[in-house]
């Protein structure tokens, strides 16, 4: 086994770089390198090495900012590659749109799990690494020797990290799960038709991005405690008891009394009015919140009778009215034009906004002052979008290094300096 020191003392691995020229290579603004740039990577997480066993959408969108943020992340593949990398648009075969957006800064190899070699390589590899991630059932990586109390035996440094559907330790830990099966069991699809009466999907992927996002935030806190007790740990991230959690702040209601002060479900947001408002043009989306913003809107709208009705005097009462005071709010909203509504409550500071297509984002005017999307060629796919990292760091930012490769693209350069009969095929 490779034995390293902590995180901080593992030097940073050179990264080649598929972009042009940044035009936005600031010091505390994420961004491209240069397509010449051999220098190291930079980030947070920069030094630390990540074996990515995940595919579809949640284990790669973790992956992803672990990569944007500097680790240097290993994507290991089955022969027939991510299903993501399928999905119509694309221009060739295996590197879709989609599997772009949630590939970045990422070492792509492929290993047949079935194969002894294969599997002794990716041993090998883990070896190396501080982290090991996969939604892989945990059934089937026990029966291949990659459960954490296997491989923590020879690697107790190991952040073992299982991305799964369910709590391993409850009924439900078998069963398969996608986006859509989380959104229907963890009550997502039912408040999305509340109004209605007929269970809905929120139209992206929650389930996974919620639970890739939590999944972003347990690694790093695994690799700071191993930095104080110099040991390795299994997390469990499950997409269930996630969606659940994430649920359930504003929706347990009453329930979170025992006995119950009433019925779950926060009534603002399902309040079967509330939605973007439909003006004399368009639409728009509008919340006054504080008092403060309710009585300067009814002042711009001319209806005193509305400022000085003691049901939506005061947060508490307005959350017992709120229906009435939203039906209110959609017929005020339809009798002027969506620029009159921006004028008018910007200047009084009232939160408002017009209803934007995704289309109309590309040249919204905010994200291109911050260079949100960044246009690069990549080397088999032409010229190429790509949204930019989203956080800064005043000192160490995160960037795009290389955009998502083909599969296999790294197979050589990551496996040649394993101990593994692999590598003496590689290099014939």
């Amino acid at each position: 086994m490779r034995t390293y020191g902590s995180a901080r003392d593992l030097c940073a691995i050179a990264y080649r770089t598929d972009s042009g020229d940044s035009d936005l290579a600031q010091a505390n603004t994420p961004s491209f390198t240069d397509a010449t740039s051999t220098q190291p990577r930079s980030g947070p997480l920069a030094g630390v090495r990540i074996v990515d066993l995940t595919s579809v959408g949640m284990g790669p969108y973790a992956t992803q900012i672990f990569g944007d943020m500097g680790a240097e992340v290993i994507k290991v593949e089955a022969p027939e590659g991510d299903v993501f990398r399928q999905p119509a648009p694309a221009r060739t075969p295996g590197m879709s749109a989609i599997f772009l957006n949630l590939n970045r800064n990422k070492k792509c190899v492929t290993l047949d799990l079935k194969q002894a070699d294969d599997l002794a390589t990716l041993k090998a590899l883990i070896d190396t690494a501080d982290v090991f991630i996969s939604n892989v059932r945990p059934k089937a990586l026990k029966k291949l020797g990659l459960d954490y109390e296997l491989l923590a035996m020879t690697h107790p440094r190991l952040i073992y990290c299982a991305a799964v559907g369910f709590g391993q330790s409850g009924p439900y830990a078998a069963k398969p799960a996608f986006d859509d099966i989380i959104q229907a069991m963890s009550g997502l699809a039912a408040l999305q038709g509340a109004a209605t009466g007929t269970p809905s999907y929120i139209n992206t992927i929650i389930a996974d991005k919620v639970t890739g996002l939590t999944l972003a935030y347990a690694v790093p806190m695994a690799l700071y405690e191993r930095e104080k007790s110099g040991r390795g740990q299994a997390i469990e991230v499950p997409m269930f008891e996630t969606l659940v959690s994430f649920s359930m702040i504003e929706h347990m209601g009453g329930r979170t009394f025992e006995p119950a002060e009433g019925g779950m479900g926060y009534s603002r947001v399902l309040s079967a009015h509330r939605r973007p408002y439909r003006t004399a043009d368009g639409f728009i989306g509008l919340l006054p919140y504080t008092d403060g913003q309710w009585q300067r809107f009814f002042d711009i709208a001319g209806r005193a009778d509305l400022a000085t009705d003691p049901r939506f005097g005061s947060a508490q009462r307005r959350s017992e009215h709120y229906d009435v005071l939203y039906e209110e709010l959609a017929a005020i909203v339809l009798t002027r034009t969506t620029d009159d509504w921006l004028v008018q409550l910007e200047a009084a500071d009232i939160p408002v906004a017009r209803v934007m297509e995704l289309d109309d984002l590309l040249d919204d005017p905010h994200l291109q002052a911050t260079g949100f999307f960044v246009e690069r060629d990549h080397p088999t796919e032409g010229r190429v979008r790509q949204m930019n990292v989203p956080v800064s760091f005043s000192r160490t930012p995160g960037r795009i290094d290389t955009l998502a490769e083909r599969q296999g693209t790294s197979q050589h350069d990551v496996l040649r300096e394993l101990p593994s009969p692999r590598v003496a095929t590689e290099e014939q």
